[in-house]
Protein backbone atom coordinates (compact mmCIF):
# COMPACT_ATOMS: atom_id res chain seq x y z
CA UNK A 1 0.00 0.00 0.00
CA UNK A 2 1.11 3.46 -0.79
CA UNK A 3 -0.03 6.90 -0.06
CA UNK A 4 1.17 10.38 -0.77
CA UNK A 5 -0.35 13.44 0.12
CA UNK A 6 0.10 17.11 0.46
CA UNK A 7 -0.23 18.64 4.16
CA UNK A 8 -0.55 22.20 5.59
CA UNK A 9 1.48 22.49 8.66
CA UNK A 10 1.24 26.31 8.86
CA UNK A 11 1.06 27.99 6.18
CA UNK A 12 3.89 25.77 4.52
CA UNK A 13 2.53 22.69 2.40
CA UNK A 14 4.85 19.42 2.98
CA UNK A 15 4.34 15.96 1.31
CA UNK A 16 4.08 13.10 3.14
CA UNK A 17 4.90 9.42 1.74
CA UNK A 18 3.64 6.41 3.80
CA UNK A 19 4.56 2.77 2.12
CA UNK A 20 3.75 -0.56 3.81
CA UNK A 21 6.71 -2.87 3.92
CA UNK A 22 5.80 -6.29 5.22
CA UNK A 23 3.96 -5.21 8.48
CA UNK A 24 5.38 -1.97 9.05
CA UNK A 25 5.15 1.28 7.82
CA UNK A 26 7.90 3.86 5.92
CA UNK A 27 6.97 7.44 6.37
CA UNK A 28 8.76 9.77 5.49
CA UNK A 29 7.17 14.17 5.63
CA UNK A 30 9.21 16.34 2.60
CA UNK A 31 9.39 19.89 3.42
CA UNK A 32 11.44 22.81 1.08
CA UNK A 33 15.01 22.17 3.40
CA UNK A 34 14.63 18.71 5.07
CA UNK A 35 12.71 16.03 6.25
CA UNK A 36 11.10 14.07 9.01
CA UNK A 37 11.68 10.00 8.79
CA UNK A 38 10.51 6.86 10.56
CA UNK A 39 12.56 4.85 12.14
CA UNK A 40 13.14 2.57 8.93
CA UNK A 41 15.47 5.34 7.60
CA UNK A 42 19.19 5.81 8.74
CA UNK A 43 19.73 8.77 10.58
CA UNK A 44 23.62 8.41 10.14
CA UNK A 45 23.02 8.36 6.71
CA UNK A 46 21.24 11.89 6.54
CA UNK A 47 23.87 13.14 8.80
CA UNK A 48 26.91 11.55 6.24
CA UNK A 49 24.87 13.67 3.50
CA UNK A 50 24.65 16.73 5.38
CA UNK A 51 20.67 16.86 5.46
CA UNK A 52 18.32 18.82 7.85
CA UNK A 53 16.65 15.30 9.02
CA UNK A 54 14.38 14.57 11.79
CA UNK A 55 13.51 10.99 13.26
CA UNK A 56 10.62 10.04 14.62
CA UNK A 57 9.89 6.46 16.67
CA UNK A 58 6.79 4.52 17.60
CA UNK A 59 5.09 5.85 15.05
CA UNK A 60 2.54 4.00 12.13
CA UNK A 61 0.84 6.59 10.37
CA UNK A 62 1.35 10.18 9.01
CA UNK A 63 -0.89 12.32 11.33
CA UNK A 64 0.93 10.19 14.11
CA UNK A 65 4.26 11.29 12.51
CA UNK A 66 2.84 15.03 11.98
CA UNK A 67 1.62 15.06 15.74
CA UNK A 68 4.80 12.95 17.31
CA UNK A 69 8.23 14.73 18.79
CA UNK A 70 11.31 14.69 17.63
CA UNK A 71 13.17 11.97 18.85
CA UNK A 72 16.54 12.54 17.18
CA UNK A 73 17.92 14.66 14.28
CA UNK A 74 21.52 15.63 12.80
CA UNK A 75 23.40 18.47 12.94
CA UNK A 76 22.22 20.42 9.92
CA UNK A 77 18.64 19.99 11.50
CA UNK A 78 19.74 21.83 14.72
CA UNK A 79 21.10 24.24 13.11
CA UNK A 80 18.39 25.45 12.02
CA UNK A 81 16.60 25.41 15.72
CA UNK A 82 15.25 21.93 15.97
CA UNK A 83 15.35 19.70 19.04
CA UNK A 84 15.01 16.72 20.45
CA UNK A 85 11.64 16.39 21.91
CA UNK A 86 10.25 19.70 19.82
CA UNK A 87 6.61 18.76 18.33
CA UNK A 88 7.06 17.70 14.98
CA UNK A 89 4.42 20.69 13.59
CA UNK A 90 7.08 23.15 14.56
CA UNK A 91 10.06 21.21 13.40
CA UNK A 92 8.11 20.79 10.11
CA UNK A 93 7.83 25.00 10.01
CA UNK A 94 11.31 25.52 10.54
CA UNK A 95 12.27 23.15 7.73
CA UNK A 96 9.58 23.98 5.30
CA UNK A 97 11.28 28.12 5.44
Amino acid sequence: MFEHKKIKIGEASVEALKMTLSSKSLILLRAKNGYVMCGYLNLRTAERFRDAAVKVTGVSTIAEAVNSAVACCTSRARQLGIRNGQPVKEALKILAR
